[in-house]
């Protein structure tokens, strides 16, 4: 078919259905999701805040956390705003530049957040294995050149979808069984070989993610092989305990991450409204619990919260 054609039946604008099969229960179904997203809001806010204001947070581990924060901020309004609007006016057209553009920082934020999670277990690894070379080596450049290779890393990745997107005729098929734009979900409307798009996106983002986790997966090796050395038990407690957050932020990202990759391409016997709420709690999920937990669980933020927000100084 010549590029002209194709190019015609590219379609103006996509329709989002929502979650397909209980379209009279939107506007029930928003409410958690709303709530999910405005705390998300203001835990990450939160934790950006006092990072920024405290002077002595300005330290690699809690630099990497303010990044983990702006991540989970980009991943969940890149999509719920879009959604609560479905729900709640039924705004569901998009147009296809939209789309693409809703779809490339999903997946865009998706695998920075995987870059920052391996800089933040190498902090860890730093901190305990070479205590006495961490300030030498986690430098503010450092963690800045860090932050750019998140960047530059996952727009080489992303980027190429998009212009395996547009190449696909789509024949006036524009419904697309979803809340949001993503890669799979787009690609299977195209009425054409969608193989190539099949295979970069499983393959490509599958072998660079599973390169971060057997990093990550090294780093704690080290972590733990170094904690056994330890003398005293309450040492060993003490430094497992600074990497209790992370491994939470871990589990909280990778699983429901493999769970709703998975699905979407090997999961015919999964309904269809099972696998969009789910995928929906994948964008929220991590973006409400990681202020959570390292708002609880490190000691030094929950001062600062204390301090700022329940305890503020008189003067």
């Amino acid at each position: 078919m010549p590029p002209s054609n194709l190019t015609s039946l590219t379609p103006a604008t996509f329709i989002l259905t929502g979650v397909p099969g209980m379209e009279q229960l939107h506007i029930w179904i928003s409410i958690p999701f709303c709530s999910m997203y405005l705390a998300a809001l203001l835990g990450n806010g939160v934790l950006l805040f006092i990072i920024w204001t405290e002077r002595s947070l300005h330290q690699p581990m809690y630099f990497f956390l303010s990044m983990l924060a702006v991540a989970d901020l980009t991943l969940s309004t890149t999509t719920v705003p879009k959604m609560l609007a479905l729900f709640w006016f039924r705004a569901r057209e998009i147009s296809f530049a939209a789309c693409l553009t809703q779809m490339f920082f999903l997946h865009f934020t998706c695998s920075a957040e995987s870059v920052i999670l391996l800089a933040m277990a190498f902090d860890r690894f730093v901190a305990i294995c070479f205590p006495l070379r961490y300030g030498a080596v986690l430098t503010p450049s450092a963690v800045a050149k860090t932050g750019l290779a998140a960047l530059l890393r996952s727009f080489c990745i992303i980027f190429p979808c998009i212009f395996l997107l547009r190449r696909l005729p789509f024949c006036g098929h524009n419904v697309i069984q979803h809340t949001y734009c993503e890669h799979m979900g787009i690609a299977h409307l195209a009425c054409a070989d969608i193989s190539l798009n099949i295979w970069y996106g499983l393959v490509v983002p599958f072998t660079v993610i599973l390169l971060d986790l057997i990093l990550i997966a090294v780093s704690y090796a080290f972590i733990l092989l170094a904690l056994c050395r330890l003398p005293s038990r309450p040492a060993r407690h003490k430094a497992l305990h600074t990497c209790g957050s992370h491994i939470c932020a871990l589990f909280l990202f990778y699983i429901p991450a493999a769970f709703a990759s998975l699905t979407q391409r090997f999961g015919q016997n999964v309904p269809p409204d099972v696998h969009i709420l789910l995928a929906n709690l994948y964008v929220l999920f991590p973006p409400l619990l990681n202020p959570i937990v390292y708002g609880v669980r490190t000691q030094q933020i929950r001062e600062k919260v204390v301090k700022v927000f329940i305890c503020p100084k008189s003067h």
